[in-house]
């Protein structure tokens, strides 16, 4: 499998990560509630739009954009008979999905993260998927996306169908010029930011 850690560009993304983040810790919880009701008001009017028959989500951790009803407002934007997956992370740092069934069907799992206890659709479950949420550090305005490091979402948008919106979710000030890129990133197409919403970075 290849190495989709941050491979010769580290040293370049690991100073960008330690400002982002940061920045990020030091908004206040009452700027973090503001956001996320916005992000989450965005996606929901996104999720109506597109009307997908399945999307790909996440629980957001910590000082995350989104807060931590995200799943329940993803899934509650969904029309009848969608379906919408979380991940779960492998011992390899790749993702599985499962279907979420509610707050009380996540269990806690390493790292701090929450996953659904649901049977397991494979890592190859996210290229069925119409809208894909991703999580994102910043992204820059071709829609290269600095994760955590671990590379786990760059294995699964290398996944996805191409005629798939994925979308990372950041605060206002996360959209920036340049992310260094390395050699198994992939960018997203669009992002949610408070005050800009959404935004289309990538066509097609």
């Amino acid at each position: 499998m290849p190495d989709f850690s941050d491979e010769g560009t580290g040293p370049a993304k690991a100073a960008l990560r330690v400002r982002m983040l940061a920045r990020r810790r030091a908004l206040s919880p009452q700027v973090r509630r503001v956001a996320a009701g916005r992000i989450q008001a965005e996606l929901i009017a996104l999720v109506r739009r597109v009307r997908p028959a399945r999307i790909t989500g996440y629980v957001p951790v910590g000082s995350e954009p989104g807060g931590p009803d995200l799943p329940d407002a993803l899934a509650g934007a969904l029309g009848p008979g969608g379906q919408f997956l979380l991940p779960v992370l492998c011992p390899d740092l790749d993702l599985d999905w499962a279907p979420y069934g509610g707050p009380a069907s996540l269990v806690a799992a390493g790292r701090g993260l929450r996953e659904p206890a649901a049977e397991r659709l494979g890592p190859a479950a996210v290229g069925t998927a119409e809208l894909i949420v991703v999580p994102a550090v910043a992204v820059d305005h071709t829609g290269l996306r600095l994760g955590r490091g671990g590379g786990s979402y760059d294995r699964a948008l290398a996944r996805t169908d191409e005629n798939a919106l994925t979308v990372a979710l950041l605060y206002d000030g996360e959209v920036i010029d340049s992310v260094p890129r390395g050699l198994h990133d992939r960018p997203v197409r669009s992002v949610i930011t408070p005050s800009g919403g959404f935004q289309l970075l990538i066509s097609g």
